[in-house]
């Protein structure tokens, strides 16, 4: 056995079990040593039954009176049993579990853990975990020198590790397994952090035997901060190793900044950019000036002008001589660009094409009669041939077909959308361009430190003057009547409400949730002498563009939507954002949602309702009542909610956080220093071959987009 012998090889688990494991990502040996506990139960208190507290959980060793399953009136099964540790009877109780009666038989003296209750007079634990005790000596049959001289037992009697499960696989399965193939195959695993960087913390093979068999909650803690370590560093060395290739890349034209023609550009907007814009479009410039291929990540709210910057780049691209693609993830916010792209830089001259995956157009023409058409007709592989300086598209642009030539800069809008595979094909389409990226989503300091860490980063802080607050409640189900007389009453003022849902269609898992389809429906009958729209996912390109339009045209009052409607809508008469359960969105994407309104003059309101009366949960939805800055958002939403569910894979990039946290900023601040001083020594890391290989390691386990 090696550390990728895979596991359904190993005997005990075969396929059947194998195929469960892959449900929890484990697939290999490796995989299995490195899944992580996610807390501890203390059963270290070894003690007797009238000796302990009520309460209390406990550990006590004694033999079994008497077991049977017993049926309850609705015919779910309890197994039962009477347990003597010499001093008292205790009753233990399981829940559908009646295969313990062939494993435990009267006679057998057992080991329990659980929290003692008194019920009725008479002491008992519920759902107690148990060992078998040797008849020679009160110690579990699990040998304490199978899991590293641990003194109790594996599932008993000591601080018991409880893991990430999925169905048929059990914590007690899990701590079996590990038990019996840590020992095997610990000597296998070589530490790859240099000498240098580890001073002062356990060695690897240390702290994968601690984090699974700790003898305390001081081993746990130094288990932990090392494994964290590793993580941490290893996206760090990683985006900091990408950012050295990229400096070093080959050297492009350095852009020629005219001044005056800039400013041409800024006096024919229909507004004054913000001090913000015009810090960010100087650090941008700065970029450009260096003769190396810029990559910069823009961050900045919903209507905070991120596209009037990256136009006003574009337009210093275009005045030398290179071309531009604007990838953006969805065709609605594709569509969205261009429309204001052509506004914007069209009576400069600037040619602006689109490439999605239903709309390949790349020309303007004007023709007459009934069936003329918004764009021109494409019949190239190589758009650029028909004339456009920059191109507008979605994952089309991606395409083998799609050839580019002569781009010297690629912005890529809500860049979290995409895989790192994504960005990357595109930026060796075009051959070392500068590439900006640009996000709305507010991206707290410590995940940009360790996930973007390869990126310098501008911040649009502030939005345009005179945008109106938005007034946001969490509407409480008996007020929902009332609300909804509040929507008739501003539509008819001549405003116009979106109301966003979950789901698209029905999900028997989820059967509180509302699907869009079904509430389209529902609202009909609720708002009958208005128009409503639908818009989700699943609609065809046109339906889409028609859904859209219409609202856009004031031909429908309200837009039924799922959260598609988060980027690229923009309506000034939608005054009203109603979301259906809100606590299934983070607080940054519900932040995001409610920044489609409020993007004219009258005051706007964002709705919350939720089918979730956790105080817990309402508290946090709160916070948007409060709360308007949408970084503040998502640092709440990573403390409450924790980097797996905020960010996911996709946003993470390529690694999954298991133990590691993305709020501990002196972690962070120290493996992004140990990252830096190990390529400064050694930029190709040729004399750290763990490292390397680590590195290839981690590349390999890339998530598919």
């Amino acid at each position: 056995m090696d550390l990728q012998t895979r596991l359904s090889g190993i005997p005990g688990i075969g396929f059947s079990y194998a195929k469960k494991l892959e449900y929890l990502g484990l697939l290999t040996v490796s995989d299995l040593i490195n899944h992580y506990p996610f807390r501890y139960d203390d059963f270290s208190n070894l003690t007797s039954s009238l000796e302990a507290n009520i309460g209390e959980k406990v550990t006590l060793q004694g033999e079994i009176w008497s077991i049977k399953n017993v049926f309850t009136r609705s015919r779910k099964v309890l197994t039962q049993a009477i347990f003597n540790d010499g001093q008292s009877p205790v009753e233990l109780t399981w829940f559908n579990s009646s295969w313990l009666t062939k494993q435990i038989k009267v006679g057998d003296r057992l080991q329990v853990s659980g929290k003692l209750n008194k019920y009725k007079g008479k002491m008992s634990i519920m759902m107690p975990v148990w060992e078998i005790l040797t008849s020679t000596s009160e110690v579990p049959v699990y040998s304490t020198s199978e899991v590293g001289g641990l003194v109790g037992g594996l599932h008993t009697g000591r601080l018991v590790p409880v893991y990430p499960e999925t169905f048929g696989i059990s914590s007690k399965w899990i701590r079996t397994k590990i038990a019996q193939i840590l020992p095997q195959v610990i000597d296998q695993v070589k530490d790859p952090l240099p000498q240098e960087i580890r001073q002062n913390m356990l060695s690897l093979n240390e702290a994968l035997q601690q984090i699974h068999f700790p003898k305390s909650y001081r081993e746990v803690e130094q288990a932990s901060k090392r494994l964290a370590f590793d993580e941490l560093f290893f996206i760090q060395l990683a985006t900091q190793k990408t950012s050295l290739e990229w400096q070093h890349k080959t050297s492009v034209k350095k852009f020629q900044i005219t001044n005056s023609k800039l400013q041409m550009f800024l006096n024919s907007l229909p507004f004054e950019l913000t001090e913000s814009q015009k810090k960010v479009i100087d650090e941008i410039i700065d970029d450009l000036k260096k003769g190396v291929p810029m990559n910069r990540l823009v961050q900045g709210e919903v209507g905070s002008g991120k596209t009037v910057v990256a136009a006003a780049i574009i337009y210093l691209c275009h005045l030398n001589d290179f071309k531009s693609l604007y990838m953006a993830p969805t065709e609605i916010l594709a569509f969205q660009h261009y429309e204001t792209l052509q506004k914007l830089l069209g009576p400069f001259g600037i040619n602006i094409g689109i490439y999605t995956g239903s709309r390949k157009f790349t020309k303007q023409k004007v023709s007459k009669g009934k069936n003329k058409k918004p764009f021109g007709t494409f019949d190239t592989l190589n758009p650029f041939d028909t004339s456009p300086n920059v191109i507008v598209g979605t994952h089309a642009l991606l395409s083998e077909k799609f050839d580019v030539k002569d781009v010297g800069l690629i912005i890529v809008d809500e860049q979290q959308r995409f895989g790192v595979e994504q960005r990357t094909l595109l930026r060796a389409k075009a051959k070392i361009p500068h590439f900006l990226t640009m996000t709305a989503t507010p991206i707290p300091r410590t995940v940009t430190l360790t996930l973007h860490g390869d990126l310098d980063l501008s911040v649009i802080g502030e939005l345009p003057k005179n945008r109106p607050k938005i007034s946001t409640h969490v509407v409480p189900e008996k007020k929902r009547r009332d609300s909804y007389q509040f929507i008739k009453n501003h539509i008819k003022m001549g405003e116009q409400a979106y109301i966003i849902t979950p789901l698209i269609e029905e999900s028997e898992t989820m059967q509180s949730v509302k699907a869009v389809k079904v509430e389209f429906e529902g609202l009909k009958k609720i708002f009958p002498d208005l128009k409503l729209g639908l818009l989700h996912g699943r609609l065809k390109s046109k339906e889409k563009e028609k859904a859209i339009n219409d609202f856009k045209d004031k031909k429908t009052d309200i837009l039924v939507s799922t959260s598609v409607v988060e980027v690229g809508v923009d309506v000034p008469s939608a005054t009203i954002m109603v979301i259906e359960g809100a606590e299934r969105f983070g607080l940054a994407q519900l932040h995001q949602l409610r920044g489609r309104i409020g993007r004219g003059t009258e005051e706007s309101f964002c709705l919350l309702y939720t089918s979730n009366d956790k105080s817990q949960e309402r508290s946090r939805l709160k916070n948007l009542e409060t709360t308007f800055d949408g970084l503040k958002l998502a640092e709440l939403d990573l403390k409450m909610r924790g980097s797996g569910e905020v960010f996911g894979t996709k946003q993470s990039g390529r690694w999954d956080l298991k133990i590691a946290d993305l709020t501990d900023l002196e972690l962070i601040e120290k493996t992004r220093t140990a990252a830096k001083k190990i390529l400064q020594d050694n930029p190709t890391l040729d004399k750290h071959p763990l490292l390397q290989a680590q590195l290839t390691m981690l590349a390999s386990n890339v998530m598919p987009d």
